[in-house]
């Protein structure tokens, strides 16, 4: 069989998995989803509020903060994983929560991978907006809170283009969720973890599959911010 033909005959049989409703296919997106999806919504309700502070506050050490945040953007997900399983293992500090090889602490890590992202892109989104934004505002008589819904609304299509970004680092990430989650198949084991299985395996149709459902699930969180940049111009 030729390579075109392998490639073709493992894209079908993916197909016919995904649409056949695989179980071991479906445990692992569902883990997957429920893992980054609420490990997103965590880092945006945490890094929202500290990106916009960033942004707008003038302190002692800001620029060598967000240096240190650019910097932890490309933090590798193993030290991640490492750092966490050093106080989460049984025989340390945190131990006793017997958080180990659960999807709580594939949450704890990715939150921790994902805030630096969306606190340097939302100080970037912030940043960015033309200063008369907030004199306006400020001239308006807007109070301080009024003030800042109004710099946050004009920035929103920076804050969601950090918040997509983040889901797309978090839900690829495959360290955190080897190193923490243990991948147990039905538990801890999502799409990364399983689709580097199944390859070492040999088993390429249920790669494949996994594979095409990342692909769908990045396409769809890019397709959404476009939509909702597409009504830019609605407002609440």
């Amino acid at each position: 069989m030729g390579g075109a033909d392998f490639i073709a005959d493992s894209v079908t049989t993916a197909f016919g998995l995904i649409f056949g409703g695989a179980p071991g296919v479906f445990s692992a997106v569902l883990v997957s989803l429920q893992v980054s999806v609420t490990a997103a919504f965590l880092c945006t309700v945490i890094g929202v509020p500290l990106g916009f502070a960033v942004a707008v506050s003038n302190f002692r050490g800001r620029h060598l903060l967000i240096t240190l945040l650019n910097t932890l953007m490309a933090l590798p997900t193993v030290v991640v994983g490492l750092f966490v399983y050093a106080f989460i293992t049984r025989q340390s500090l945190l131990g006793p929560l017997d958080l180990l090889f659960t999807r709580k602490a594939m949450i704890v890590g990715e939150v921790i991978l994902g805030l630096p992202i969306i606190i340097a892109l939302t100080n970037t989104a912030i940043s960015a907006l033309d200063r008369q934004v907030r004199d306006t505002a400020i001239t308006l008589g807007a109070g301080r809170l009024r003030v800042s819904l109004t710099m946050l609304w004009e920035g929103r299509f920076g804050l969601l283009a950090a918040i997509a970004a983040t889901f797309g680092r978090l839900i690829g990430e495959v360290g955190i969720a080897m190193m923490l989650g243990g991948n147990i198949a039905a538990h801890t084991r999502n799409i990364t973890t399983a689709l580097a299985l199944e390859t070492s395996k040999g088993e390429f149709s249920v790669a494949m599959a996994l594979g095409i459902v990342l692909l769908t699930v990045a396409l769809g969180v890019n397709f959404a911010l476009r939509y909702l940049q597409g009504r830019g111009e609605v407002r609440p």
